[in-house]
């Protein structure tokens, strides 16, 4: 399958011109690390990096309320403790989430840009 698909990036990268060839290098796939470090670039960097600050805020939060929750004797003090711990590390938790559906998003812009480009290169060989 893998030579299969080196062929049909080979035929394409024929029928492309040399700036539409970098292009076309640039949306190969991406490691864990590139995607992950791919959401704080573009228009809305400064959401993701103020998501990001807030998201260590609530782990933050979290660590204390766990030290706390393990540090006190009195029923009702375990249950404070431990539901603002829960809460905070939901909240923590939703805001990861928000950045794995972020580099999801990116992926897929990725992938459709190439297959605009796939579809565009195929256009032009059968028109010539």
């Amino acid at each position: 399958m893998k030579t299969n698909m080196e062929d049909i990036d080979k035929l394409i990268k024929e029928t492309l011109t040399e700036e539409e060839v970098k292009f076309y290098n640039e949306l190969e796939e991406q490691n864990l690390l590139q995607m992950a470090l791919g959401i704080f670039s573009g228009k809305n960097s400064w959401v993701v990096i103020l998501m990001s600050i807030v998201q260590v805020g609530f782990f933050g939060i979290f660590i204390y309320c766990a030290i706390q929750f393990f540090n006190v004797d009195e029923t009702n003090a375990l249950i404070k403790w431990g539901i603002f711990g829960a809460l905070s590390i939901m909240a923590s938790s939703m805001l990861k989430l928000f950045s794995w559906m972020q580099m999801d998003k990116k992926a897929i812009i990725r992938e459709l840009k190439r297959l605009e480009l796939q579809v565009s290169s195929l256009s032009n060989k059968i028109l010539d």
